[in-house]
């Protein structure tokens, strides 16, 4: 297998579906495979990554590789062992680099065996892309997860043209010293030609680690390792409008969104969040602002009501257990304040949701709240914006989230100011409408010039300039 585009991921861009056949594979419907689909497809590329399946109860069992075609996408999975998850994914990469690279919302946790997890597993993506990649192929890695993989290949395959992306922040320089392994961290990413992060901020914190654990040289947004130079640069990621748009376009959804209102009891207002359940997201401040409102006489219920969807995630992890328990009290808490029999002042739902039962959401909600401590980006906070097609709604937005870059009209907040919040969400409810339709029609017009095909193509422009550059320089490193 010959691949001139190779994407590695921690996760493959396929879903199991067992039949009466045995086990077959469809494509996923997420943001990145649509975006890199056609790439894919016109260099009979090759996505890396982990099926989600446990390979073996065997601790110590190593896992084989499969091999699969999907929608003109070969698949190589990169499978896992139960230790490996627990110690790789949930412990280096969730409970360690997570927090941190969040800013230490929650304290990082670090164990050593973490890291050979982690260390071993990079490799095992190194190897199998090595294996699958084409003379002077083109590869791209995904995310935090797999940082050490940019130098590790080109100490294998030097000819090859390499880009990694960050999906979450890059920390300042004082929380990336607190990482055990901080080096070995930083020169992973720089076997990369291209190192793109969601915002300018992480791009010049890199470039500046650069100096002070490394004793490079950066030059603007180039330092030079090697004999060759790596570039870091911001590429905000993005949705596909076009899809949410011709689903809040549907008939069947809009009529959905108005059931959710009448489920709801009609209120005057919906105030909606749609979050992972994770610590990083500002759930428990926000649901705190919203009670402070009812208690002062601002809102009242049952005109005004909060919607909140908290999607499962990493249950298994101390830390999320915990905050489920914490956000669970609290929406108990106002529900037994201000609630009626039938009238919750607050509907916590705590599932997942079809994409376009979540579009039906955002339709029927008068004022959305992303309200994030810190978020490499947030695409739901872009979801809501495109779902708006009739121009309605108001979106509150952390300044914490790499999206109140590029949605510069919405409501901005600080989440840790709770008083700044709760009168950013008054401003949002009461905004004059003809300032809300002005607001979202600016929001949307930047939406659509930079959705995640342009992201994509942008990224890969990019790299494909540093890779040419670097063509015939430098060394392998072993």
């Amino acid at each position: 297998m010959d691949s001139s585009f190779v994407v590695v991921a921690n996760r493959l861009p396929v879903d199991a579906v067992e039949g009466p056949d045995g086990r077959t594979w469809r494509r996923s419907p997420g943001g990145l495979v649509t975006a890199l689909h056609p790439v894919l497809v016109e260099q009979h590329g090759t996505w890396v990554g982990w099926s989600g399946a446990v390979k073996s109860k065997d601790p110590d069992a190593v896992p084989d590789d499969l091999e699969v075609e999907v929608d003109g996408i070969e698949i190589v999975g990169v499978e896992l062992t139960e230790k490996e998850i627990d110690q790789y994914y949930e412990g280096f990469s969730n409970a360690s680099l997570w927090p941190l690279y969040h800013d230490a919302v929650e304290t990082p946790v670090h164990k050593r065996k973490w890291w050979d997890a982690y260390l071993r597993v990079n490799q095992r993506f190194a190897d199998a892309t090595a294996r699958v990649a084409a003379p002077g192929a083109t590869v791209w890695v995904q995310d935090y997860q797999l940082q050490l993989v940019p130098q590790m290949l080109r100490s294998q395959r030097p000819d090859l043209t390499i880009g990694f992306f960050l999906h979450i922040p890059f920390p300042p320089v004082e929380l990336f010293m607190q990482l055990p392994r901080r080096t070995e961290i930083l020169r992973g990413l720089l076997g990369a030609d291209l190192v793109g992060f969601q915002r300018p901020l992480g791009a010049q914190n890199f470039l500046r680690l650069t100096r002070h654990l490394l004793g490079l040289r950066p030059r603007g947004n180039v330092v030079e390792i090697d004999g060759r130079e790596v570039r870091a640069d911001a590429f905000p990621i993005s949705i596909d409008v076009a899809e949410i748009e011709e689903l809040a376009a549907s008939p069947l959804v809009r009529e959905r969104a108005s059931k959710i209102r009448a489920e709801l009891g009609e209120p005057k207002t919906v105030i909606l969040g749609v979050d992972r359940l994770d610590y990083t997201k500002g759930i428990e401040g926000r649901i705190k602002a919203f009670r402070e409102l009812l208690a002062e006489g601002q809102l009242s219920v049952p005109e005004t009501v909060m919607v909140q969807v908290a999607t499962p995630s990493r249950e298994r992890v101390e830390q999320y257990q915990a905050l489920r328990v914490d956000v669970e009290r609290e929406v108990g808490r106002i529900n037994g304040d201000f609630g009626r029999v039938g009238v919750p002042a607050v509907h916590y739902l705590h599932q997942s949701y079809s994409r376009s039962e979540l579009v039906a959401l955002f339709i029927a909600a008068d004022v959305m709240m992303v309200t994030p401590l810190r978020d490499g980006m947030n695409l739901v906070a872009k979801e809501y914006v495109a779902a708006r097609v009739d121009l309605g709604g108001a979106l509150v937005l952390s300044e914490f989230a790499g999206a109140a870059g590029d949605l510069r009209q919405a409501f901005l907040v600080n989440p840790y100011d709770l008083d700044g919040m709760k009168q950013t969400l008054l401003r949002a409810i009461n905004v004059d409408p003809h300032d809300a339709t002005r607001r979202m029609r600016a929001m949307r017009r930047h939406l659509r010039a930079h959705d995640v095909s342009h992201w994509a193509s942008s990224f890969l422009e990019a790299l494909n300039a540093a890779g040419t550059h670097n063509v015939g320089r430098g060394v392998s490193q072993q």
